[in-house]
Parts: C-alpha cells; sequence; structure tokens
C-alpha cells in the first residue's frame, strides 16, 4: 500500500503585487507578478517597451527594464534599470556600404548613479577611422557634459526619448553625413548609498 501526500497548490498561497513605474516616467501601473511573500518581489525586472507608456506606437522600438526596488502592502515600486534597442529595429537601420560607430562610456549623473550608456552612429556612406574617432570624441563630450550636469531621473529622460542623440547628432554631423543617430543601450551599474 503506497501513501500518496497531499499536494498543496502553490499557486493558491501566492498574491498580486502590483508593479508601478518610477515617478519621472508618470507613476502609472505597469504590470502585475505573483509571490507568496513580498521579500520576493524586490528585486525582479519587469520590461516593456516605449510605445506602452507614452501610447505613441512610433517609438515600439525602445524596450526599457524597471527593477522593484520595495513593497508597500500590494504596490511595488521601481527603479529605471536600463534600456535597449529591439534587435529587429537594429538589424534594419544598418546598410551596406555605411559606417556604424558604437561608443560605450560609463558615466557618473550629478547625483551619483553610474550608468554604462552605448550610443550608435550610422554612416550615410563609408567614412576613415579618423573620422569615427572624432564622432565617439563628440559622443563623449556630449555624454560626459550632460551627465555632470543632470540628475539620473533628467540624463535618463535625455536618453529615453531622444534629446541625448540630437543634441549628438547636430553636433556629429560637421564631421561625416549620417543617416541616424541614437542611444542603443544604457544600463544602471550603481546607485548612490
Amino acid at each position: 500500500m503506497s501513501r500518496r501526500r497531499r499536494v498543496r497548490d502553490k499557486w493558491r498561497r501566492k498574491e498580486w503585487y502590483e508593479v508601478y513605474l518610477p515617478p519621472y516616467f508618470g507613476g502609472t501601473k505597469l504590470a502585475e507578478t505573483p509571490a507568496d511573500d513580498a521579500s520576493k518581489v524586490v528585486g525582479r525586472v519587469v520590461e516593456t517597451t516605449l510605445s506602452q507608456i507614452t501610447g505613441d506606437y512610433s517609438q515600439d522600438y525602445l524596450k526599457l527594464y524597471f527593477q522593484v526596488t520595495g513593497v508597500e502592502e500590494n504596490r511595488a515600486e521601481t527603479i529605471f534599470k536600463g534600456h535597449e534597442y529591439l534587435r529587429d529595429y537594429l538589424r534594419s537601420l544598418v546598410r551596406r556600404r555605411s559606417t556604424k560607430v558604437d561608443g560605450i562610456f560609463n558615466v557618473t549623473t550629478k547625483d551619483g548613479y553610474r550608468l554604462r550608456v552605448t550610443i550608435v552612429a550610422l554612416t550615410q556612406r563609408r567614412i576613415k577611422t579618423s573620422q569615427e574617432r572624432h564622432i565617439r570624441k563628440i559622443m563623449w563630450e556630449i555624454l560626459k557634459e550632460k551627465a555632470e550636469n543632470l540628475t539620473f531621473e533628467q540624463l535618463v529622460h535625455e536618453m529615453v526619448l531622444g534629446k541625448l542623440a540630437s543634441d549628438i547628432y547636430n553636433e556629429a554631423r560637421k564631421v561625416a553625413p549620417l543617416r541616424h543617430v541614437g542611444v542603443r543601450k544604457s544600463k544602471l551599474l550603481s546607485a548612490p548609498g
């Protein structure tokens, strides 16, 4: 005679926690996540697209990541963790007989947040290595200047909404004719405290 253990349904014991965007992204509800303990929700990363936040479907190519930092009752608060272009979108930008200039930089914002930012510039035709270096230098100078003068929240807005890319484009197009400039990827390395 075999003994049968009663199987407890793990799903029934779980509660649903509502995940909210940070205040600098509107503070609206982003998603729901299940957990049997509130401490297990902290640290989870939720992904969404910029179009789901803004309602503008032309911004569907940008994936954003938010990490849960704390839970109060059933409300989970988040912080911006990073963003990146969708692979399909990046692939659609790359063309033959043109140069793709990538710049990967680590910066610290005015309020002490450390970020790794990847900027991409695509030219209309092939360019010399010296021009590539010059474009990378422009990317670094503009990004460094912005990071020194802006808070984390302001810098995130400029990266995600295209202001930073626009400033780099306006300066770098003096070096070579450009087709596209954008902040391809960002990642929060550390927060102060």
